[in-house]
């Protein structure tokens, strides 16, 4: 065999395997996925060119009469104010009935803490929840339906359903642990959390 044709058939075949390896590329999945973004981001670019270029064309044209609606302005950034201290949020006095002659506010607070020791021993535990919570289930709203609470003992209930001191405020439970209760009364000045109050435990 000649060395022309002997070189003829070699570039051939080389040729015929170049072809083959580039269609078993070209067909792979990745392939066709990065085929798929290359189409995606030149459509992207070519929309973003043309809305520019229509954009700036109307924004020229419209500028002296009114600004571009699609225009935003730009944001003014205002400083935070310094941290205060954080205050509690006053109790709201509400009326509540009038205490019976001779028990002093002391003497309220240490009924209502046997109260509480009762509904603890009989329970387990002393009753969680806020104030109205507390209130219905010494009043009772427990299992067993018994009545913690007596008139005679001075606890008043308010329109709210809230055990109130001698001067009608509210009183604050703070539960310490499950047998342990904090009773505060607001005291005179009606006010939580100042030198006239009330606490019990």
């Amino acid at each position: 065999m000649k060395r022309p044709e002997l070189a003829r058939i070699t570039l051939l075949l080389l040729t015929g395997a170049g072809l083959v390896s580039w269609l078993i590329y070209a067909t792979r999945p990745e392939a066709q996925v990065h085929a798929l973004e290359g189409q995606h981001a030149k459509s992207n670019a070519s929309s973003y060119v043309s809305t520019n270029q229509s954009n700036t064309e109307s924004s020229t044209t419209e500028t002296e009469i009114t600004p571009a609606s699609n225009e935003t302005e730009p944001v003014e950034i205002v400083p935070g104010a310094p941290r205060t201290k954080a205050r509690r949020t006053p109790i709201e006095n509400v009326a509540g009935p009038e205490p019976l002659p001779g028990l002093t506010p002391a003497a309220v607070l240490q009924n209502m803490r046997s109260a509480v020791r009762d509904y603890g021993a009989r329970f387990g535990g002393n009753p969680v929840g806020n104030n109205r919570e507390i209130t219905a289930k010494l009043n009772g709203g427990n299992p067993n339906q018994i009545v913690f609470l007596k008139e005679e003992d001075g606890m008043r209930i308010n329109q709210r359903g809230e055990l109130v001191d001698n001067w009608g405020t509210p009183l604050f439970f703070h539960q310490i642990s499950g047998t342990e209760m904090e009773i505060r009364s607001a005291g005179p000045d009606r006010k939580m959390w100042t030198a006239d109050d009330l606490v019990l435990k």
